[in-house]
């Protein structure tokens, strides 16, 4: 054969084998929105079940705590003195413990201010730079706030090795501790209280300067055990600021000293309240117990007012145990005024109680306790019946921050007492807010250090619901208004967020410290994403069954985001994985809407085969459903499409000629094998003129220019329609 004939058949075949190449159909992976999150969730196992319950080999660490508090008023440093008890629950021998010293955020050399971006970061984190800059350039100085270890020991006295690493510490053990057994160790340490207001700080002191006296509202006071889990071994994340925290369960027994003439309330029962009360205080203390409807003062303000004229002679000790909560706070001061009000959790008594300085009124002493009150009851409502003897709302200016039985609250008129119904509002808002966080991160005992939604937007959404209740409590709110005004639930709230620049946008399911806009992020859309799934998705009978379902089943446990999805789909038969996917994984947004509609009738092909398989289903019909049969004389295609990634359910309001509306809504699922368009067809007897996608606003959908048929409708204007259309 000659060359230039195998030279002809090699570029013959080269051709054929090119163009065989080009022409093979290309494969793909899974990518309908509704498949399973095998890929996203973790594996079930014998610690957490498919289900979303725990396993039966579920275990939890525990953390006791013996500390001695002291707290000088003149300094502002407040020193302990702590023996932890350790018990080792999971499976593993530990040869180290990691403790968290999360004061270290401020420490002299604390890098958290120095990570931030200061072009890039939104405002939120401003105001956590400017004290730094101000510190380091303007005072010459840095605030050292870190915590000082003075020792740490093991119970012979005998010093531990540690390496401190930001704000974490490692603890070496001579001795492994093994699977099933506890060891406890001391620590001795004193930090410098940071100004609150000037840090931004979730704990630290107010400074008064008219009256020249501090309040201090302490937490994130003392080296806390990490978590050790089925799940990550040690949670070891550092604490840069915005991600809060992750900790073990265990049981307290603390004595905080202070000046003989503050006033403390704290995490726990208070076991000297003989000592530490007077007898007035006690007097009044018994009244408030059987006080169901109003406050009872424990100290009045003019008896607050006198108390921060006076100077202390010496200490007084207060002596606080807890039993089963995952950590601990106070507050201490001259200034405060103390109210409380029993309160009936379905049958059991528990104490509302407010704590302020003569700042915070008239406004706290009108509402703080019966909202306390009121977010109890709700809450209990909608998860579990409140565990604890008491729950504790503290004054402290612009911050709202949470911990067992005790939160600080913002709210507070100006200097003549006068305040707005949006400064009002505020201070109930918080408070319900923080109040709510012993439900959520408290007692259904999350990582708000990795998963700040699963605190936040869970309890957003239950403060909602709590705040419509307080409404209906509380008629007299606003004069003329039956309700409080909430609305942060309402989908289009969510909307411009979810609209905006997605290089400013991350998943839900992100580190909080990763996260543009941790407002939104974490509360706010979390939380409409289950107003949403409880309103128009799965209906509120279901939706509050596997709810309830969730928070009971971990309660003070720990579970993680897999627990939520699967206990929400195990307890009300709902697969709900294409949800959890576009509103939790991704950035996708929501867009739904009518693209056209199409009279049958007047399309041949369609018209034949919709006739055909119509007469078919007729003629399978009985003789005597035959007879009952109604033809309509209509028939339309209604064509949907969906630009938006999220599927949702379709909701539709047909509007017709004769003036009624028809509302019908489609499944999700209807998008499960066409995620761009669907069409729909409607047999009528009457004369179509529009359709309206979403008409309630009922699904966060980001764009309304394509939710209406015609797109442009003028009211009752049919004859005007009926011509476009002919």
């Amino acid at each position: 054969m000659k060359t230039t004939q195998l030279l002809s058949i090699a570029l013959t075949l080269s051709f054929v084998f090119s163009f065989a190449q080009v022409a093979t159909p290309q494969g793909h992976t899974n990518q309908n929105k509704f498949r399973q999150l095998y890929n996203e969730l973790a594996t079930p196992n014998v610690y957490r079940t498919a289900s979303g319950a725990p396993g039966p080999a579920y275990y939890q660490q525990q953390a006791d705590y013996d500390m001695e508090l002291i707290l000088n008023d003149k300094t502002q440093q407040l020193f302990g003195d702590q023996t932890v008890t350790y018990t080792n629950n999971s499976p593993e021998t530990l040869s180290y413990l990691w403790v968290q010293l999360d004061q270290n955020v401020r420490a002299r050399d604390a890098q958290s201010f120095d990570r931030l971006n200061n072009g890039s970061e939104y405002y939120g984190t401003q105001r956590s730079v400017a004290p730094g800059f101000i510190n380091e350039f303007l005072l010459g100085e840095k605030f050292d706030g870190g915590f000082k270890i003075d020792a740490l020991q093991d119970t012979d006295g005998t010093d531990l090795p540690y390496t401190i690493h930001q704000t974490m510490m490692r603890i070496d053990l001579p001795t492994p501790l093994a699977s099933g057994t506890s060891m406890s160790f001391r620590l001795k340490w004193h930090y410098n209280i940071p100004n609150r207001q000037f840090w931004d700080a979730r704990s630290g002191y107010e400074y008064f300067k008219k009256d020249d006296n501090y309040a201090y509202f302490i937490a994130q006071f003392f080296p806390r055990m990490a978590v050790y889990n089925d799940v990550e071994g040690w949670q070891n994340q550092q604490f840069w600021g915005n991600g809060e925290f992750a900790l073990p369960f265990g049981d307290y027994d603390v004595k905080i000293t202070v000046p003989n003439d503050h006033i403390v309330e704290a995490t726990g029962v208070l076991e000297n309240r003989k000592e530490v009360y007077s007898s007035t205080m006690m007097k009044r203390f018994k009244q408030a117990k059987k006080s169901y409807d109003n406050p009872v003062f424990i100290v009045t303000q003019d008896e607050a007012e006198a108390n921060e004229k006076s100077t202390p002679t010496g200490t007084k000790t207060w002596h606080f145990t807890a039993k089963n909560v995952r950590d601990f706070a106070f507050a201490s001061s001259r200034k405060f005024i103390v109210d409380m009000m029993n309160v009936d959790v379905n049958g059991t008594d528990v104490m509302a109680v407010s704590v302020y300085p003569k700042e915070g009124n008239p406004l706290w002493e009108q509402w703080s306790t019966k909202t306390v009150a009121s977010a109890l009851k709700s809450y209990s409502r909608m998860t579990f019946d409140y565990p604890y003897h008491k729950a504790v709302s503290v004054h402290a200016d612009d911050v709202g921050m949470e911990y067992p039985m005790i939160c600080f609250n913002f709210g507070r008129p100006d200097e003549n007492g006068n305040y707005s119904d949006r400064t009002k509002f505020g201070m109930i808002g918080v408070i319900i807010h923080e109040v709510g966080h012993n439900f959520f991160p408290m007692i259904v005992n999350s990582d708000e250090r990795q998963w700040g939604w699963m605190d936040e937007g869970l309890n957003s959404f239950v403060q909602i619901i709590a705040e419509q209740d307080f409404g209906k409590t509380h008629p007299d709110a606003i004069p003329g208004l039956d309700h409080y005004p909430s609305d942060d639930m309402d989908p289009q709230n969510i909307v411009r967020y979810m609209a905006g620049d997605q290089d400013f946008i991350a998943p839900i399911m992100s580190n909080p410290e990763n996260v543009y806009q941790l407002g939104p992020n974490a509360y706010s859309k979390p939380a409409t994403a289950l107003n949403i799934l409880r309103e128009t998705v799965m209906g509120r009978e279901l939706f509050d069954h596997a709810f309830k379902t969730f928070s009971r089943r971990w309660m003070f446990k720990h579970p993680t985001p897999e627990d939520f999805f699967r206990t929400m789909e195990d307890a009300s038969a709902f697969d709900l994985d294409w949800f959890w996917r576009g509103w939790f994984f991704t950035t996708d947004v929501v867009d739904i809407g009518v693209t056209e509609v199409n009279d049958i009738q007047k399309f041949t092909d369609k018209q034949y085969y919709f006739e055909r398989y119509f007469q078919r289903s007729l003629e399978n019909l009985t003789p005597k459903t035959f007879k009952k049969r109604k033809e309509p004389k209509k028939f339309y295609e209604v064509v949907f499409e969906k630009p938006g990634g999220i599927p949702m359910p379709l909701i539709v309001e047909y509007a017709f000629a004769d003036g009624t509306t028809e509302r019908k809504t489609y499944p999700a699922q209807v998008w499960r094998k066409s995620d761009a368009t669907v069409s729909k067809y409607l047999a009528t007897d009457k004369e179509l003129i529009g359709v309206v996608v979403d008409p309630d606003h009922a699904t966060a959908d980001i764009n309304k220019d394509n939710n209406a048929w015609p797109k442009v409708l003028e009211e009752n204007d049919f004859e005007k329609f009926k011509k476009k259309q002919n």
